[in-house]
C-alpha cells in the first residue's frame, strides 16, 4: 500500500463539469465545484479554470468519467494512447459525451503529463448481464458486426448504492438480490443480482428505458419514421424530439423538472397531473418486472435527485407492490432525510433511500489502481 493521495475526480457533462479533489485512503474531500452552462468551445479553459484554482493542492492521480465503454472495458483502467483511441471509437455510441470525456482528458495529460490518469466508465458495470437480458430481437450479426445491444448506464451509481445498501442490510452483496431505482433527470432501474447488474433499462444509448425529464424512454420504432413524416424531418431530428423535446417536458408542456411538474399538478393542469402519472407508472412497471427477472428481491432502493428527495414518488411507486412483501412506512417516507429505511418494519422487502455518490467509486478506483501500480513497479 502506498502513502496518502490526492485524487481529482472530473466528471464532465455535455454542458457541464463537476469536480472533487479526494484525500484518498481517507476520503476526505479537500475542494468541489461545479461548472455549468460551458459552450462546446469553452470546454478546454473550463478545465483549466479547475487545475487554476486547485494550484494550492498537490494532486496525484485524476480519474475521469467516461460515458461509454462498450464491450471493451468491463472495469476502470489507466489511461494510455491505447485507451484514448478506444474511447475516441466509441464515441460512435455516445456522440456528445465520449468527446467531451476525452477532452478533459487530454486537457489533464497535459497539464500534468507525468500523473497517472483513471478512465470510469459508466457502462462498466453493466457488462455482467446475460445475454438475455443486453441483446435485442434484431439480426445476429448487427450484434457481432456493429456492437448493437443494450450496454446500461449510471452504472457507478448503481454500484455505489449497491455497496451501501450490503452496509445497511449488514449482509454481503453477494448474497442480496436488489433493485437500484437511480431517478434524476435521467432515469435508470438496475436488477441487480448477488452483487453483479443482471439486467438494466437503459439500452444501447442512455435515451432507452424510463420516462425522462426531456427523454421518451422506450417507444414503437415505427413512431419515429411516422414523426419524421408529420415534422418534415429527418432521422436525425426524429431522435432530437426524443431526447429533448419528450419525457415530462413533452407529457406535461410545462417543464422537465418534477417539482414545477408536481406544482402545476396540484393546481389541478391536467398535463402535469398525467405527466406525474406515467412518469410513476412506469418505474412501478419496471420493479414489478425485476422482481420477475431476480426471482424476488431483498431490497429496493431510491437515490439520484428525484429518488432521493421526493417521498411523494416514491409512495406512487411503491403503492401497489405490497403483494411482494413490498411495505412503505408512509410517516416515514415523508420525513426521510438522507438514507434510511423507508419500509415497515414487519416489510420482508426492505426499502432504503440511499444518496449516491459517483465521485466517491471514482476516486476510490483510481486509488485502486495507483497502488496496483506502485506494487508492480517496485
Amino acid at each position: 500500500m502506498i502513502a496518502k493521495q490526492n485524487v481529482l475526480v472530473l466528471n464532465c457533462g455535455s454542458s457541464s463539469v463537476k469536480y472533487k479533489l479526494y484525500e484518498m485512503p481517507e476520503k476526505q474531500i479537500l475542494a468541489q465545484g461545479y461548472l455549468q452552462q460551458i459552450e462546446r468551445d469553452q470546454y478546454e479553459n473550463a478545465i483549466r479554470s479547475i487545475f487554476d484554482s486547485l494550484k494550492d493542492f498537490p494532486i496525484d492521480l485524476v480519474a475521469h468519467r467516461v460515458v461509454h465503454g462498450g464491450e471493451t472495458f468491463t472495469k476502470s483502467v489507466r489511461i494510455d494512447e491505447d485507451v484514448k483511441a478506444k474511447i475516441r471509437e466509441l464515441s460512435r455510441y455516445a456522440p456528445l459525451h465520449n468527446p467531451i470525456n476525452l477532452t478533459g482528458i487530454e486537457i489533464a495529460q497535459s497539464i500534468f503529463p507525468d500523473k497517472m490518469n483513471v478512465a470510469v466508465f459508466d457502462t462498466a458495470f453493466h457488462q455482467s448481464m446475460p445475454p438475455s437480458s443486453f441483446l435485442y430481437a434484431l439480426p445476429y450479426e448487427y450484434y457481432e458486426k456493429y456492437g448493437i445491444r443494450k450496454y446500461g448506464f449510471h452504472g457507478t451509481s448503481h454500484r455505489y448504492v449497491m455497496g451501501r445498501a450490503g452496509e445497511l442490510l449488514d449482509r454481503p452483496k453477494e448474497q442480496l438480490r436488489l433493485i437500484s431505482c437511480h431517478i434524476g433527470n435521467g432515469v435508470s432501474i438496475t436488477a441487480i443480482k448477488y452483487g453483479e447488474s443482471f439486467d438494466t433499462s437503459m439500452g444501447m444509448t442512455p435515451l432507452a428505458g424510463l420516462v425522462m425529464g426531456t427523454r421518451s424512454g422506450n417507444i414503437d420504432p415505427g413512431i419515429i419514421p411516422y414523426i419524421e413524416e408529420i415534422e418534415q424531418t429527418n432521422t436525425t431530428g426524429a431522435i432530437e424530439i426524443l431526447n429533448n423535446k419528450s419525457g415530462l417536458m413533452g407529457i406535461s408542456g410545462v417543464s422537465n423538472d418534477l417539482r414545477e411538474v408536481m406544482a402545476k399538478a396540484e393546481e389541478g393542469h391536467y398535463q402535469s397531473q398525467l405527466a406525474l402519472e406515467l412518469y410513476t407508472t412506469i418505474i412501478h412497471k419496471h420493479i414489478g418486472l425485476y422482481l420477475a427477472r431476480l426471482n424476488g428481491v431483498d431490497g429496493i432502493i431510491f437515490t439520484a435527485g428525484v429518488g432521493e428527495n421526493n417521498a411523494v414518488v416514491r409512495e406512487m411507486v411503491c403503492t401497489g407492490l405490497e403483494f411482494a412483501g413490498i411495505i412503505l412506512d408512509r410517516e416515514t417516507n415523508r420525513n426521510c432525510k438522507g438514507e434510511a429505511f423507508i419500509s415497515t418494519p414487519y416489510s420482508m422487502v426492505k426499502v432504503m433511500v440511499i444518496p449516491t455518490d459517483e465521485e466517491i467509486i471514482m476516486a476510490a478506483d483510481a486509488y485502486e489502481l495507483s497502488c496496483v501500480h506502485f506494487d508492480s513497479s517496485t
